[in-house]
């Protein structure tokens, strides 16, 4: 046999691979499709409940149980995805309706996480199992095999209402990524009903009955005209608000009160709320909070903060407006599968596509229960038929040799072999011409069918079946009729929702903060080998300075409204405000220097800290471990960014020695070789940050700079060389870029 090997471009596999791939993870994954607006696993969780029977009226099972069936029979992806999914549908703070009902510990609105799945319960919540899957039985929607064509399983849910905005949507694909905010059931039903009655609505014209989002968790929408454009285009933000009360505090504070949080904080976000508060007194960027406490509870949200009596609240509540997330932006991409395709959707296509469902499963549900009211009516027909010639009947039956003979009688008029009373008999039976299906109605009917009671039970019956195929014909035929039933089901759903609102929307004025004019006094800046730093008061520094200088690595003193500077070996200036640092004692340990910046303690070490105030007043020399040397003036250091490049390095070098000039005017480069070059600092030309420096000593081989030491005009330096001591004023002045002197004692 022949191998048969077919040659491709490899990137047209990948190609294909990852186009098909990205659509796979798009349809069947991460985005809800915009007719039942449900994720394949969570209508693949909500059918599989209802397939266990785990229905709203009947006892909990436990989740587990759910989350197993449903991996074993449609879902094949994992218990956590599942579960998680189950979770999600029965929290009433993420969903405006949820379709679970749960019983346990299913997570708290804080970001507690639910319980594992062996200790919690659930079961179909009733809206889900009336609104979503009632009609499942009338062949109102496609089912597919699944993963391994063992089962089968719905394509969409036949939901009755608008899920995609009611309930809202987040998932992110492969290039893309849903996000629609959730809507009040009440608004959202009103719209549907109204589109039905005139289908050539604007969104504008439906932003008459849907106002805007609607959050679980309430709140403020404060961008209500931008509202229009979102509702038009399917993407834009919405900017959210908590809503805040003051209430009188203790010994006659202030008490600051969040009832209501922004859907985004949601989680871990009320946490770091709590924690930026706190950060803002820390910081002194507000002296007006006293405490912070968090007293939520089962009854809602109750975020408590204390001021100070002389605060001005509404400047305040700016301030946490501006500072946290107390104010916030939810982004609007209201993308969804429509028609096998993902498409970014507005308000009234959204509301289309439903309506559209909607008449396209009713249509289905009347045909199914029409052909079942015919399918009566035929047999209905023919017992009543029966019933008026019984004693024939009975005289078939009795003179036939069995059931197939006789139903052949009553079918097809056959009556050979069928032994009759008489002639006329089996004249009459030769004319009966029952349908198949009225012939085995017939031949299993009981005898107690026969009294008049039930005869005329039957009769009524049969006029009630009559009726019923009218009124599914009329509904059928008449578009009108069909959205009046539709109408009378969803304000039916409606009354039964009683959804009020619970988000505001109004426009509000961006939040102004005025900022307290900040005190400018004296600090000092201490930090020690570990890099662990802090500010402390200007006096403390001068009474302890001595003991200071000897613990601590870097020390000085600046204003408290100025800015640290850190210079580092890979030529990075990283600042920081000195009103970021904690303030605090000598003996506080005080906070990482590289938490409060961007310096990166495991790929840079730092050559010098010193004042922003300092270097405006002088000029820095840079040398670099392969003797590049230039001269910066210290004012193009004063720079808005936390990190900016202080100098350009060539390939493999780095920053060994960075010093403020002052009374400096000679400089001592010793090679790792042992050589000695003093010459004077004015030999260094004076170039922009951005420049490469000029060449400082002649290196030989692989040999760089170790040390570098700065004399003044008659000052004296003693260092310790090859274990002897080397006086360096001692060393002849030469020119820079020279070889330098091996010093040998």
């Amino acid at each position: 046999m022949e191998d048969n090997i077919v040659r491709s471009e490899y990137s047209e596999i990948m190609q294909k691979s990852f186009i098909d791939y990205a659509m796979s993870v798009i349809v069947a994954r991460a985005l809800p499709d915009i007719r039942d607006g449900l994720k394949p696993v969570q209508r693949r969780t909500l059918y599989d409940m209802y397939e266990l029977g785990i229905r709203y009226d009947r006892p909990y099972r436990k989740s587990a149980r759910i989350v197993g069936d449903t991996m074993g029979k449609y879902h094949p992806h994992g218990d956590s995805s599942i579960y998680e999914c189950l979770v999600v549908m029965a929290q009433d703070f993420k969903k405006s309706i949820p379709l679970v009902d749960g019983h346990g510990n299913f997570g708290t609105i804080e970001g507690d996480g639910a319980a594992a799945m062996r200790y919690t319960e659930a079961r179909l919540a009733r809206v889900t199992q009336e609104t979503f899957l009632e009609d499942l039985d009338k062949d109102v929607v496609d089912f597919q095999p699944n993963f391994d064509e063992t089962e089968k399983e719905p394509s969409v849910l036949p939901v009755k209402i608008p899920n995609f905005l009611i309930n809202g949507s987040e998932g992110i694909a492969v290039g893309m990524a849903t996000s629609t905010p959730p809507h009040n059931a009440s608004e959202v039903i009103d719209a549907e009903i109204a589109f039905m009655k005139n289908d050539q609505l604007t969104s504008a014209q439906l932003m008459k009955y849907i106002k805007g989002p609607d959050f679980p968790t309430g709140g403020i929408v404060i961008n209500k005209d931008d509202l229009k454009e979102i509702y038009e285009t399917g993407t834009g933000k919405i900017r959210l608000r908590g809503k805040v009360t003051t209430e009188k505090g203790k010994s006659g504070h202030i008490n600051l009160v969040i009832t209501e949080i922004p859907y985004t904080m949601i989680g871990a976000g009320i946490g770091k709320f709590m924690s930026d508060v706190a950060a803002l007194a820390e910081n002194k960027v507000s002296n007006d909070i006293i405490d912070i406490s968090n007293q939520s509870s089962k009854e809602g949200i109750r975020i408590v903060i204390e001021l100070k009596k002389d605060t001005n609240v509404e400047n305040f509540t700016n301030l946490l407006y501006k500072k946290t997330k107390l104010e916030d932006t939810f982004g609007v991409n209201m993308l969804a599968i429509d028609h096998g395709r993902p498409e970014t959707m507005g308000l009234r296509q959204i509301l289309k596509a439903n309506v559209d469902f909607l008449y396209e499963i009713t249509t289905r549900k009347y045909n199914t229960l029409l052909k079942k009211e015919q399918d009566k009516r035929e047999v209905q027909e023919g017992l009543i038929k029966a019933c008026n010639v019984i004693d024939l009947v009975i005289e078939i039956i009795r003179g036939s040799k069995d059931r197939a003979m006789a139903k052949d009688c009553l079918v097809n008029g056959n009556t050979e072999g069928i032994k009759f009373k008489s002639r006329e008999s089996a004249v009459m039976a030769a004319n009966l011409l029952f349908t198949e299906r009225q012939a085995d109605a017939i031949l299993d009917m009981r005898l107690y069918r026969l009294s008049g009671l039930e005869l005329d039970a039957l009769v009524k019956e049969h006029e009630q079946t009559v009726a019923n195929i009218y009124r599914y014909e009329d509904i059928l035929e008449d578009r009108e009729s069909m959205s009046m039933v539709l109408q009378d089901e969803l304000t039916q759903i409606k009354k039964q929702l009683g959804a009020k609102r619970r988000t505001e929307i109004d426009n509000k004025e961006e939040a102004v903060y005025e900022e307290k004019p900040i005190e400018e006094m004296d600090v000092a800046f201490i930090m020690d080998r570990f890099g662990y730093a802090k500010t402390i008061d200007a006096s403390t520094y001068e009474r302890n300075i001595e003991t200071i200088q000897n613990e601590f690595k870097y020390s000085f003193i600046m204003k408290n409204t100025g800015k640290v500077c850190i210079f580092t070996n890979n030529g990075q200036l990283h600042t920081i405000k000195a009103m970021d640092l904690p303030q605090g004692k000598m003996r506080d340990k005080g906070v990482p220097i590289d938490n409060i910046s961007n310096f990166d303690t495991s790929n840079e070490q730092i050559i010098l800290v010193t004042s922003q105030s300092e270097l405006n007043l002088y000029r820095l020399m840079f040398v670099t471990k392969y003797a590049s040397m230039k001269v910066v003036d210290g004012g193009e250091f004063d720079v808005a960014k936390r990190t900016v490049a202080a100098t350009k390095l060539n390939d493999d070098d780095e920053v060994v020695n960075v010093t403020v000039l002052k009374e400096q005017k000679t400089v001592v480069l010793v090679s790792e070789n042992g050589y000695f070059l003093r010459f004077n600092v004015s030999d260094i030309p004076e170039k922009k940050k951005a420049a490469v420096g000029v060449r400082g000593m002649r290196l030989d081989g692989k040999d760089s700079i170790r040390d570098v030491y700065y004399l003044g005009e008659f000052e004296e330096k003693t260092i310790e060389h090859n274990s002897k001591k080397l006086e360096l004023s001692h060393l002849k002045i030469t020119s820079r870029d020279t070889k330098g002197t091996k010093v040998r004692l």
